[in-house]
């Protein structure tokens, strides 16, 4: 059996003809850039995530660097975040000038660890930036309270959590406010790069709207310096028809990693993820550990299910952050995270015969490794 990590294939036959009509109607309107499909779903997903404010931008990445010149973050300030994300966490923070400062993740959620934040902030910290990785939330309101016992904002990377939940709030809506990246193989992806700042301070998102359409307040009036970060109406169309199918696929996730969980639980080879007690998981990634894991993604790989790594190297290692000099075991949680963890097959049309394949497998080759007679 093939069980592809992802099939985005499946997702669009299922909605193809609200997609094609979509597509139709914004090609026949010529709203091509920003517009009322843009308006439209900026409206649409700030009521989904309970916030006031969404502002449509072009990637993820751009959210939350726009995010971050909204709140003031200059050149030599600090932003606080976690080395165990995609670099694009970091990378928003330099391209603002400032310098990103890692504090280790949960070895439990894999998210910010809230008692390690305190000793991080400085006089030179703007922003908390805590990770909601691989579709779960961090601790918000140890963090929220520590940022607001030392007058620091806090802005949620919710770039892999679109519809995941904190005690019942959704992500993005739980601090001054969130990032979300579009990007094609997200819970909800676009057709292409998309993104979108949620708030609810009314200011922010003004600021933002701005920043993003070359800092004019109206037609060539410039009233700062911005760049080019403006949504298109075809993704904000496309955004629209699937934004109403996202709590059920969300619903399918869970049902499957849930299957996985039943299914694995008693298989040594693999430490299965947690869903925190305060969390509602969407499973953007079904991420398990194992010492053994680029063994066992071979092997999987051999037997036709392809896997992922989120990430094979944190960012504080990364070539592109060297000069930092933060050296291996500055952060041994995330680097345990970069060493250990691997991706199964998760999406919606993921089928249970698939779950039971990629499970089996994983059971098998436990089995085969425990045996004597098969090590060589």
């Amino acid at each position: 059996m093939k069980v592809p990590f992802l099939n985005l294939k499946a997702q669009y036959d299922s909605i193809a003809q609200e997609v094609e009509q979509s597509l139709k109607e914004v090609l026949l309107s010529c709203a091509f850039s920003g517009g009322p499909y843009v308006e439209h779903f900026e409206e649409e997903y700030a009521a989904f995530c309970g916030c006031n404010w969404a502002v449509g931008v072009g990637s993820g990445t751009e959210a939350l660097w726009l995010a971050l010149v909204g709140l003031g973050v200059n050149v030599g300030d600090e932003v606080i975040t976690t080395p165990n994300s995609f670099t694009a966490t970091a990378e928003a923070i330099t391209l603002c000038g400032a310098n990103p400062i890692f504090v280790d993740v949960d070895h439990e959620s894999f998210t910010m660890d809230p008692a390690l934040l305190e000793p991080a902030i400085t006089p030179r910290t703007k922003v908390i930036i805590p990770v909601h990785l691989f579709g779960q939330t961090a601790d918000m309101d140890a963090i929220v309270a520590i940022a607001h016992k030392h007058g620091v904002a806090v802005l949620e990377d919710a770039c892999q959590s679109h519809g995941a939940e904190y005690k019942g709030r959704r992500a993005g809506s739980l601090s001054d406010a969130g990032c979300f990246s579009f990007y094609p193989g997200k819970n909800l992806g676009a057709y292409g790069e998309a993104g979108c700042v949620v708030t609810g301070d009314k200011q922010l998102a003004n600021r933002i709207k701005m920043l993003r359409d070359h800092g004019q307040s109206r037609k060539y009036h410039h009233e700062v310096v911005g760049v080019n970060g403006r949504m298109d109406g075809i993704q904000a169309a496309i955004l629209s028809v699937k934004l109403k199918y996202l709590d059920a696929w969300n619903s399918l996730r869970r049902a499957r990693a849930s299957y996985y969980q039943k299914l694995l639980l008693n298989v040594p080879a693999v430490i299965l993820p947690k869903e925190m007690p305060y969390a509602r998981h969407i499973y953007h990634v079904y991420a398990v550990r194992s010492p053994e894991r680029e063994r066992l993604r071979h092997a999987l790989t051999a037997s036709g299910i392809e896997c992922g790594v989120h990430y094979p190297v944190p960012i504080h290692l990364l070539e592109a952050y060297a000069p930092r000099r933060e050296g291996a075991g500055s952060f041994p949680v995330a680097e345990v995270c970069a060493k250990e963890l691997l991706s199964l097959p998760m999406f919606p049309e993921l089928t249970e015969d698939q779950v039971v394949y990629v499970s089996s497998e994983i059971e098998r080759l436990s089995a085969d490794w425990a045996n004597p007679e098969c090590q060589h």
